[in-house]
């Protein structure tokens, strides 16, 4: 029996899991056996967090939940499961009760705001010839372009999804703030990372994508957070 929990990678917006595919990697390298990575259908806030409470609720032992972006937000909500031993933010929404993501991202406006486009059926599209300033700016135009090219739009509503009891509030929790980040504005994530009592909150000179130009650095606090 490892004592090692099975580590739940919970992507964002405009991405799905193969946005964690370094960290993957990295974990991998570390040791990591039980690595799970959810694939979410960015409809709602409960759709999310139940798609992830479903994984979770498969593992027998102990899980370490990690969100990226709004992924912070679901892990935020589907977190409380008695088999969570705690949560990790990768540049990520951690919402207290009551708030949204779209709540936050009014306080500070980040710089890529602009550069989001709804369509005609309501989902929220990142510009493709705007995704690499945006979103991932420290990575090749190259890797920009195939995340550009196989971005996955949520439902513009989801941004308004409000938390209802938070699980940072229950557990133990780090942060990966990204200095550079253009979708999440990094005062916000300041603020943010601040109330969590965290174990560790760690500054990476990084873009949103951090999980995939910084992916050593995000697994190292994965590790960390894992053995805690």
């Amino acid at each position: 029996m490892s004592e090692k929990p099975t580590i739940v990678l919970v992507h964002g917006f405009w991405g799905g899991a193969a946005h964690w595919g370094k960290v993957i990697v990295e974990l991998s390298r570390k040791g990591y056996r039980a690595i799970q990575a959810v694939e979410m259908p960015l409809t709602s806030l409960a759709d999310d967090a139940e798609r992830t409470r479903k994984m979770v609720a498969q593992v027998n032992g102990p899980v370490l939940l990690v969100g990226h972006s709004y992924g912070g937000a679901v892990i935020t909500q589907a977190g409380n499961q008695p088999n969570v031993t705690g949560l990790v933010y990768i540049a990520a929404f951690a919402p207290d009760q009551g708030e949204s993501p779209g709540g936050i991202t009014q306080e500070h406006l980040p710089a890529a705001a602009p550069n989001l486009a709804p369509d005609s059926d309501g989902f929220l599209w990142l510009k493709a010839d705007k995704f690499h300033e945006s979103f991932c700016q420290d990575l090749s135009a190259d890797e920009a372009l195939v995340m550009a090219v196989t971005q996955k739009a949520p439902l513009a509503s989801t941004f308004g999804d409000v938390i209802s009891d938070p699980a940072w509030k229950h557990k133990p929790s780090w942060y990966q703030i990204s200095s550079q980040d253009h979708m999440i504005h990094p005062d916000n994530q300041k603020r943010m990372s601040a109330r969590l009592n965290a174990k560790k909150v760690i500054t990476l000179d990084a873009s949103h994508a951090s999980l995939a130009s910084r992916a050593a650095e995000v697994a190292a606090l994965i590790d960390e957070a894992a053995k805690a």
